[in-house]
C-alpha cells in the first residue's frame, strides 16, 4: 500500500474519531450532579439545594437558606466504553477516575448575606482505543481532559420566601488527544536488519498546556409556601483561553499537512438554563423535578485546530453536537432524626445523532437514562455522612453503513459506540 494511501486513511481516522472531551454521566461530558446529595437526587436540586456543593454549582440562591457548613466529596467514576472502528469491537483501557469536590457556606458582610462556594475537579477522563490490524499495523484513538473549577458564590436572602445568588465560575482545563494510524512498510533490507518500518499519519496533540476560563451562574429560589419551592438558574458560557500544544509534524495526507510547532484551539463550556419545582407533600418527604437545556451546539459543533498547516490557517474536526434537553426527578424521605434516604432518575436527549457517530467515536457522550440512590446519616456533634450510587444504562449508537474509517465504503460495516456507567461516592459534612 502506498504511503499516500495510508495517510489518506489517517485523514479518515481523524475525521472519524473527532475530538473528545470525554463523557460523564448523562449530560454530554457534564456530571449530572456535584456532591453526593445532588447525585442521590439525580441532579434534581435547582429547587432543592441542601448542601454547599449542590447550591454553589446548581443554584447559588439556595445558600441563603443554609446554615454555616462545609462538605467534602470523593467519587469513583467507572465508565465502560466500547467502539467499532470498522475492524471489530474494542474496549477502552481507561475505565476508573477519581472526582473530588469541596464546598462551604458562611455568613458574609451583612445580615441575610452569605458567602460560600465550591471547588471540584474531574481528572484523567477520556478513552484509549488501540485497534490491532495484524502485520499491516494499528490504529490508535486517545483522548483525555482535566477540568477543575472554583465557584465562589454570594447569596442574599431578600425575605423569608425569596433568595437570589450569583456564582463566579473560574476553571482550568487541559486537553490532549491522539488520532493516528500506523502502517508497517518493508525496508528491502536483509537480516539482521529490520524488515519493516512504521509510518504514522494523523493528528498527535498529546502535550497540552493549561487553559483558563471564566463564566457566571445566576440563581433564584422562591418558597411559595411550606410545601412548594420554585428554582431557576442561568449559566453563562464559560469562555476559555486557547488550548495549546507543542507538536511535531501532523500528516493527514495531501492537502492536510502541518509542520512542527505550536497548535491551538478553543474548547469553551456551554451556556445552560434549568428550572425546578420542589414539593413536600408531608414535612419529611421531598419530591424535586427539574428541566434543563444545554447549548452544546455552540461549543461542540466543529473543533478548529490552528497551527503551521501548509496552505491553510486551521483544520476543522466536525463533531456536530445538538443541544440537549435533560429531565431529572429525585425524592428524599427523612426516616428519623439521623437517617435520610433518596433516589432519582434522569433522562437526557442524545447530543450526537447516528449520522455523526463516525465523527465522534472517541467522544462517547451518548448516555440517556440513569438511576441513582443515596442516603445521609447524621452522626452527631454536627457531622454527617452521605453516600450515593449512580448507574447509567448501556446505550449503543450505530453510524451510517460505509462510514467506518477502517472499512470505508463497505456497506456491510457500520461504526458504533457503546457506553454504560457506574459511580460510587462518599461525602463528609460538618454543620458549624
Amino acid at each position: 500500500m502506498k504511503k499516500s494511501r495510508i495517510l489518506g486513511i489517517a485523514v479518515g481516522a481523524t475525521l472519524a474519531m473527532g475530538m473528545s472531551a470525554s463523557a460523564l454521566a448523562t449530560d454530554g461530558y457534564q456530571l449530572i450532579g456535584i456532591g453526593q446529595y445532588a447525585m442521590g437526587m439525580a441532579g434534581a436540586v435547582v429547587a432543592a439545594p441542601d448542601d454547599p456543593l449542590s447550591a454553589a454549582i446548581s443554584n447559588p440562591a439556595g445558600m441563603a437558606f443554609l446554615t454555616p457548613q462545609a462538605a467534602f466529596s470523593a467519587e469513583i467514576f467507572n465508565p465502560i466504553r466500547k467502539a467499532n472502528l470498522g475492524a471489530g469491537e474494542i474496549g477502552s483501557h481507561s475505565n476508573v477516575y477519581g472526582i473530588p469536590a469541596i464546598g462551604w457556606v458562611a455568613p458574609a458582610f451583612a445580615k441575610n448575606w452569605v458567602f460560600g462556594g465550591g471547588i471540584y475537579g474531574t481528572s484523567g477522563m477520556g478513552v484509549n482505543y488501540l485497534q490491532n490490524l495484524g502485520a499491516s499495523g494499528y490504529a490508535q484513538g486517545f483522548s483525555s481532559i482535566s477540568f477543575m473549577q472554583m465557584a465562589p458564590s454570594l447569596a442574599w436572602k431578600v425575605n423569608h420566601r425569596l433568595a437570589v445568588g450569583v456564582t463566579l465560575n473560574v476553571a482550568a482545563e487541559q486537553v490532549s488527544f491522539q488520532q493516528t494510524m500506523t502502517q508497517y512498510f518493508p525496508t528491502g533490507m536483509s537480516a539482521p536488519y529490520p524488515t519493516s518500518v512504521p509510518v504514522q499519519g494523523g493528528l498527535n496533540l498529546s502535550t497540552p498546556n493549561w487553559s483558563y476560563g471564566v463564566g457566571a451562574t445566576l440563581g433564584v429560589l422562591y418558597k411559595v409556601n411550606d410545601m412548594v419551592t420554585l428554582g431557576a438558574t442561568y449559566k453563562s458560557p464559560m469562555i476559555f483561553t486557547p488550548v495549546t500544544w507543542q507538536a511535531g509534524i501532523q500528516d493527514l495526507g495531501p492537502g492536510a499537512v502541518g509542520g512542527s510547532g505550536q497548535y491551538s484551539a478553543h474548547l469553551n463550556y456551554p451556556q445552560q438554563v434549568a428550572l425546578g419545582l420542589a414539593i413536600r407533600p408531608i414535612p419529611q418527604w421531598l419530591i424535586s423535578v427539574e428541566g434543563q437545556w444545554i447549548n452544546w451546539r455552540d461549543t461542540m459543533n466543529t473543533f478548529n485546530i490552528y497551527g503551521p498547516w501548509q496552505g491553510m490557517s486551521d483544520y476543522a474536526l466536525p463533531m456536530h453536537w445538538k443541544n440537549e434537553w435533560v429531565a431529572n426527578i429525585g425524592t428524599q424521605y427523612t426516616v428519623n432524626n439521623w437517617l435520610q434516604v433518596r433516589a432519582g432518575y434522569t433522562h437526557g436527549t442524545n447530543p450526537i445523532g447516528n449520522e455523526n457517530i463516525s465523527n465522534n467515536l472517541i467522544l462517547p457522550a451518548i448516555m440517556t437514562n440513569a438511576v441513582t440512590v443515596g442516603s445521609t446519616q447524621k452522626l452527631g456533634m454536627g457531622w454527617k455522612l452521605t453516600e450515593a450510587y449512580m448507574h447509567s444504562f448501556a446505550v449503543t449508537n450505530t453510524g451510517q453503513p460505509g462510514t467506518a474509517f477502517l472499512a470505508p465504503g463497505n456497506p456491510n460495516v457500520s461504526p458504533s459506540t457503546t457506553m454504560s456507567e457506574n459511580s460510587y461516592g462518599l461525602q463528609l459534612g460538618y454543620d458549624f
